[in-house]
């Protein structure tokens, strides 16, 4: 085992896009954190890479991040990675996850335009965000960009991309859905761009970073040289891993598994939930279809496959890999090639 995540699935409110299991801030933090270290404590593992995420980890009191982060193990070198958001930023909070060992940060901003924030019921402004990153002092520094969201052009999302090159070595830019259980599901807002321009702004975003030097790795992450993420390459690379928190999903021993959405179920020492095996030939090539790098050494059915989808895969002597317009419909594609 290499990689772990945990869960922390307390947020201040609910954003209405997020289908991620997160209730408001309650009183139960201090006794989750205890079960985590509870946890962390029974596999006494050198991490590789570690990633918190949630939820927003940043609501967690200072004194309960130095608790879960004093009770992780990591070998030498490793990426040690916690999500935040720029409005719960804090000195304490900079302190505490720099003495606990994190080296990355990955920062909610969405969008850098005010009525776009608006519109996604984002907390803040860029003053905000840019006073959180300058006391995160961070080097390895990741910003969260949404695209296809109301209002949006490519013009206003030049503004947000300028932002995040300012600070950011990593970019995670990812299409706006509408989940089932959200909000926005339920009530869709207005302004929002239809499935052409959604296209376009991808296909935009794309152009414009590798244009000031990110080089996108993934169908939705893009990133200064040496900059990836080695945490999320090791799900891509269908690496093992190992998980704590409601809603949170493991892979070890061949064996995919998740805990249920139940933050009461956890505390009372409610195991996993096993969902079958994991690691075949085709999840594998499932997972390596959405890198940049694709599959060095696809099938002769996929190699035939491919024939038939000029101008979403390409096809050569580095191996099988989609091309733009393929990640736009990768799930479609992927089905092809593996049909």
């Amino acid at each position: 085992m290499s990689s772990l995540y945990i869960h922390i699935p307390f947020c201040k409110s609910k954003c209405p896009y997020c289908d991620f299991y997160s209730l408001a801030d309650t009183d139960l933090q201090e006794a989750y954190v205890s079960r985590c270290v509870e946890i962390l404590q029974s596999r006494p593992e050198a991490w590789r890479t570690a990633y918190i995420g949630g939820g927003t980890p940043s609501v967690l009191s200072p004194a309960l991040l130095k608790k879960l982060l004093g009770a992780l193990q990591t070998a030498p070198g490793a990426e040690v990675t916690i999500e935040c958001n720029p409005t719960s930023v804090t000195r304490a909070f900079c302190e505490a996850i720099a003495g606990g060992g994190v080296n990355r940060v990955s920062m909610g901003l969405q969008s850098a335009v005010p009525q776009e924030r608006r519109a996604l019921g984002r907390a803040g402004n860029l003053e905000t965000a840019t006073q959180a990153i300058d006391m995160l002092g961070v080097e390895n520094l990741s910003l969260d960009v949404m695209l296809g969201i109301p209002y949006q052009t490519p013009q206003s999302l030049e503004t947000t991309l300028d932002f995040c090159a300012r600070y950011a070595k990593h970019i995670s830019a990812y299409l706006l859905k509408l989940e089932p259980g959200t909000r926005f599901y339920a009530n869709p807002p207005p302004g929002l761009p239809d499935e052409d321009a959604q296209a376009a702004l991808y296909l935009h975003a794309c152009d414009w970073l590798e244009g000031h030097g990110y080089a996108q790795y993934e169908i939705s992450n893009f990133a200064l040289p040496g900059y990836e993420s080695r945490h999320n390459l090791h799900y891509w690379r269908c690496g093992e891993y190992f998980a704590i928190g409601p809603g949170a999903h493991g892979f070890t021993q061949g064996r995919r598994w998740h805990y249920a959405r139940d933050l009461g179920a956890f505390l009372r020492g409610e195991g996993p939930i096993d969902d079958g095996p994991g690691g075949d030939c085709e999840e594998r090539a499932m997972l390596a279809l959405r890198l940049a790098e694709g599959i060095a050494r696809p099938t002769d059915a996929m190699r035939k496959r491919a024939g038939g989808l000029d101008g979403y895969v390409i096809l050569d002597e580095k191996g099988l890999r989609l091309t733009r317009e393929g990640f736009l419909l990768s799930n479609t594609i992927i089905g092809r090639l593996l049909s």
